[in-house]
């Protein structure tokens, strides 16, 4: 067997994986968006069955139109809630990210091992209540709000890892040339590294804005009593019990396919700097 035909088969057996896990990774995806045009009953007659046979867009006009479920209202809510977040992300992971990587202070490398260590220390949802309680303190506890305060206060640490690698790969004659023009530690920062941060910012962005967008837990506990301030994510899993009887599969997966748009646009628009992002990010420093 000559090369030429050793290689057209390493393709073959190359390809023929990657399409077997495209189609695991995207088989859900196709299901809940297929699922999203049946009916609740034939959802739980047939749940094996991939497409309807009978196809119905009845489930996104009652997903819309619900009660419990103010689309308007809770995408603004989402929305806000979400941009806050990815903004106070990739102002606190930008700064503490340039600072590790090009600040020079007392027991810096102590300090970066202890917040290294954060990673793999992971409490769970023990630590819900006690950051609920203290919120409480402030009035904090039933509103968006406190969710953007608890990231304010934060420690990003992947997202860390990720600048700090970045800006080690570039040549420290960067900063020197600009100390050469009279530019401070935070002038080089914001004249220097932040314009060069685009591809790894859009990376955190876009991850931020994904957990954000989909977090559910918080926003259902924190806006438990304040139902104005209930993202879409909340929304959406109060439509599986808006009926009299059996769960509402139908408007939850119609609704949930309503939610999944602004992070397809949001990875389509991002994309670009997405995947450099995550490459030079991984570049050792």
């Amino acid at each position: 067997m000559n090369m030429k035909k050793i290689e057209i088969i390493q393709k073959i057996i190359i390809y023929a994986v990657l399409i077997i896990v495209f189609a695991a990774v995207m088989f859900p995806l196709i299901y809940i968006i297929l699922s999203s045009f049946k009916t609740n009953m034939e959802i739980m007659a047939e749940p094996d069955r991939i497409f309807p046979k009978v196809w119905t867009l009845n489930n996104y006009k009652e997903a819309w139109n619900s009660d419990v479920m103010d689309v308007g209202r809770m995408f603004f809510n989402s929305m806000w809630f979400t941009i806050s977040s990815v903004i106070v992300t990739l102002i606190v992971s930008a700064v503490s990210g340039y600072v590790f990587a090009r600040g020079e202070f007392k027991f810096k490398k102590v300090i970066f091992a202890m917040f290294s260590s954060l990673m793999f220390v992971s409490l769970g949802s023990i630590t819900i209540y006690p950051q609920f309680e203290v919120l409480g303190l402030f009035g904090l506890n039933k509103s968006l709000v406190g969710l953007v305060v608890l990231t304010c206060f934060g420690i990003p640490i992947v997202n860390m890892y990720l600048v700090r690698s970045f800006v080690n790969s570039l040549p420290k004659e960067l900063d020197e040339a600009a100390k050469i023009d009279g530019c401070t530690f935070t002038g080089i920062f914001f004249r220097i590294i932040l314009p060069l941060l685009k591809p790894i910012m859009a990376t955190i962005a876009v991850l931020t804005f994904n957990g954000s967008w989909n977090s559910y837990i918080m926003p259902a506990m924190f806006t438990l009593t304040n139902p104005k301030q209930q993202t879409l994510i909340v929304g959406i899993m109060a439509l599986k019990n808006s009926g009299m009887g059996a769960s509402q599969w139908n408007l939850m997966l119609a609704g949930t396919v309503i939610a999944l748009v602004p992070v397809l646009v949001m990875f389509a628009v991002a994309n670009k700097y997405f995947v450099s992002g995550l490459a030079d990010g991984a570049v050792k420093g």
